[in-house]
C-alpha cells in the first residue's frame, strides 16, 4: 500500500531578503511520525532550501548540495552564484529520478539564498527542472491552500517583516485545514546578509496569525 505523505512550505521574493517557511508534521498515510521534522535547512551560509516529499530522498540531496557547493567554492576560489547551485540541484534531482526509474523517488525543493547580483527564489521540481520564481512559491499536500492567502496579500515591494508575517499567515492557513500539515512553523530570513532562522514556533491550528 503506498504511503501518502504531506507538508505545506512556501518561498517568498521581498524587495530585500527571500523568506522561507514551512511546517513541522511528518506523515506515513495517517500516522503522524514526527512532530518537530525540519523542513526548512541552511545549505550554507548564503542559501537555504524547503523539502517536501520523500524524506530519504530529500535528505540525500541536501547532503549533496551542501558538499557540492563547498567543492565548487574552493574550486572556483568563491561561493557559487545561486544559478549554479540551483542547476547543481536539479543535476541532482534528474539524475535521482532516472537512476531509479520507474520507481522514483520524489523530492521537491524550493531554493533561496543571495548572491553578488541580490537575492533569489527558485522551485525545483522532482524531475529536476528549475523555475525562477520572481514572486512567491508553495509546495506540498496544504500548498494549494496557502497559494489562496498568498494570491491575495502578496505585494511585489513587501519588506522582508512583512513577508514573514505572510509566510507565516499562509502556512498557518494550511495547518489549520490540511491534516499532514502541522505542529507549528519554522521561517528562514535570506538578505545580503546572509542566512537568518527567524521563527521556529509551535502554533495551535485555531490560531490566526495576524
Amino acid at each position: 500500500m503506498e504511503l501518502k505523505k504531506g507538508t505545506t512550505t512556501v518561498g517568498l521574493l521581498c524587495k530585500d531578503a527571500v523568506i522561507l517557511a514551512a511546517d513541522r508534521r511528518a506523515t506515513a498515510g495517517t500516522l503522524i511520525v514526527d512532530k518537530k521534522a525540519q523542513k526548512v535547512h541552511i545549505v550554507n551560509d548564503n542559501t537555504a532550501v524547503t523539502i517536501a516529499g520523500s524524506v530519504s530522498d530529500a535528505q540525500l540531496m541536501l547532503k549533496l548540495i551542501k558538499a557540492e557547493t563547498k567543492l565548487k567554492a574552493i574550486r572556483t576560489g568563491r561561493p557559487p552564484t545561486m544559478k549554479e547551485t540551483a542547476n547543481m540541484l536539479g543535476g541532482f534531482l534528474y539524475s535521482n529520478l532516472r537512476q531509479y526509474s520507474p520507481f522514483p523517488g520524489i523530492a521537491h525543493f524550493l531554493l533561496g539564498g543571495k548572491d553578488a547580483e541580490g537575492v533569489h527564489l527558485y522551485d525545483l521540481y522532482p524531475d529536476g527542472s528549475v523555475s525562477v520564481v520572481d514572486d512567491f512559491t508553495s509546495s506540498g499536500s496544504g500548498s494549494v491552500i496557502a497559494y489562496g492567502v498568498l494570491e491575495s496579500h502578496y505585494q511585489k515591494d513587501m519588506s522582508a517583516d512583512e513577508g514573514i508575517r505572510l509566510a507565516i499567515k499562509s502556512v498557518n492557513s494550511a495547518l489549520q485545514r490540511d491534516s499532514a500539515s502541522g505542529n507549528g512553523i519554522d521561517v528562514i530570513k535570506i538578505t545580503r546578509n546572509g542566512v537568518e532562522r527567524v521563527f521556529g514556533k509551535e502554533i495551535n491550528a485555531s490560531i490566526e496569525v495576524k
